[in-house]
């Protein structure tokens, strides 16, 4: 993930500044130079360094830190809003028009995944925003394009505007754009074409398509891990086509984050959308104050909450919270349990979204990973019944289900052992919220992994 080494910089200099009884010059100074430190380290733009750490200085004298007891707080609070600031204080969203379709134009360099983007980008407003939306495919240079568009056109249901390559793009984006309008889209989106470098050829098509039709957004696709060759292409088509926002891809992956902390600074274009993964579902809405938590360690509760909405059954998830509460599980209701948290994304992700959870090793995701697949095999290759009863299952009957999940006696014997132990848990929580007193000995085993 994007900032995950930038985040292990700044948890460890906080720990550091938590150690002091009082904030002095000298600390303070040393301090600002391990930010300094840190974040050119992760390709942070020198001058955006510079004017950070002026700013957090500044501040911590403006407000007397120096002469607070506990004054570790204070300068956390003043570096989040710092980065806060950096990553586009506000959260500026996208302006929908309540008089005609909103129209949305995404530019980008060739081969930047931008087509996949428009896809990404479809696939939010229609199912995270409720929108009508129109995909239209103004790159006529590439037939590909157009047939990649398509197909994500239908993999996520959402409308396709078919096009003749040999049309003008200009003329095809004006028609789609009265076709959005006559059968009362909420967004039309257009797919335009791009280049292997910027050109004069390419950014004339561009704004004559943005002079026949003035879309309400033009977005400019950048990659994360480009660092900051990112700020140079958008810095080159902010001066042809005055963009209204970007959408920064591969914040998911091993970028250092500079780019994302750099741009808004020295562009004045804001990040609007995040891209965090390779699915189609994996565009956010991009939240500089929520971000700003994550690269502090602070976690991301309400994006937890949200990612937990879009891909929990609220119902089920009730119910089988009740029967979990309650000790009356199964081995089949646990299992559900662990698929329900799968949805929401992979065990390293979500621990990053919770406020003070360690980050997990490779080693331990990868261990985690293999348990979760060892118990579904298992319980998998049980019968109803046995699922119901593992405690009353035989000799005989475990040897039937280890061949059937080429598994172990003792991966069996185990999986039995973290259930008791997970049943025996719920039962004494229970307790705990009729009593209000802890039991003795609660925190033992837990959930299976």
């Amino acid at each position: 993930m994007a900032f995950e080494s930038l985040t292990d910089r700044f948890s460890a200099i906080f720990k550091k500044i938590r150690g002091q009884s009082r904030l002095t010059e000298k600390n303070m100074d040393d301090m600002l130079k391990e930010i300094r430190v840190a974040l050119l380290e992760s390709d942070v733009n020198f001058k955006v360094v510079k004017a950070f750490t002026n700013e957090v200085k500044e501040k911590a004298i403006g407000q007397d830190v120096y002469a607070k007891v506990n004054p570790s707080q204070m300068i956390v609070k003043i570096c989040h809003d710092e980065i806060t600031e950096l990553l586009g204080a506000e959260n500026t969203g996208i302006e929908y028009s309540k008089t005609h379709p909103t129209t949305i134009m995404l530019v980008g360099l060739q081969g930047s995944g931008k087509t996949t983007s428009a896809g990404k980008l479809a696939y939010l407003q229609k199912n995270k925003l409720n929108k009508k939306v129109l995909l239209v495919p103004l790159d006529v240079y590439r037939p590909a394009a157009i047939d990649q568009l398509r197909t994500l056109a239908k993999s996520i249901d959402v409308d396709f505007y078919e096009v003749d390559p040999k049309e003008n793009p200009v003329d095809i984006a004006k028609k789609a754009q009265k076709k959005a309008y006559d059968d009362h889209y909420d967004v039309v989106i257009f797919d335009t074409a791009g280049r292997l470098q910027i050109d004069e050829k390419l950014m004339d098509e561009l704004k004559d398509i943005i002079k026949a039709t003035h879309p309400d957004e033009t977005l400019l696709l950048v990659d994360a891990m480009a660092g900051q060759d990112a700020v140079n292409v958008a810095n080159a088509f902010n001066n042809d086509l005055r963009l209204s926002g970007l959408i920064m891809s591969k914040l998911d992956g091993d970028a250092r984050g500079g780019a994302a902390l750099s741009i808004k600074y020295l562009t004045g274009i804001p990040i609007k959308f995040a891209g965090v993964g390779e699915k189609v579902s994996d565009l956010d809405i991009f939240y500089p104050e929520r971000m700003a938590d994550r690269i502090l360690g602070m976690g991301d509760i309400v994006t937890l909450v949200e990612k937990a909405k879009e891909s929990i059954d609220e119902k089920q998830a009730e119910k089988d919270a009740r029967k979990m509460m309650d000790g009356n599980f199964t081995l089949m209701d646990m299992l559900n349990q662990m698929k329900q948290v799968q949805k929401i994304g992979n065990l390293g992700a979500i621990a990053r979204l919770i406020p003070g959870m360690p980050k997990l090793t490779d080693e331990q995701k990868e261990r985690a990973e293999k348990e979760m697949k060892l118990f579904e095999a298992i319980v998998n290759s049980m019968t109803p019944w046995e699922r119901a009863h593992p405690e009353a299952l035989r000799f005989s009957q475990k040897n039937r289900i280890a061949k059937g999940s080429g598994k172990t006696n003792a991966d069996i014997n185990r999986v039995i052992k973290r259930y008791e132990q997970s049943k025996l848990m719920m039962k004494q929580m229970k307790q705990y919220q009729k009593t209000g007193k802890m039991p003795p000995g609660l925190g033992g085993g837990g959930m299976p992994f």
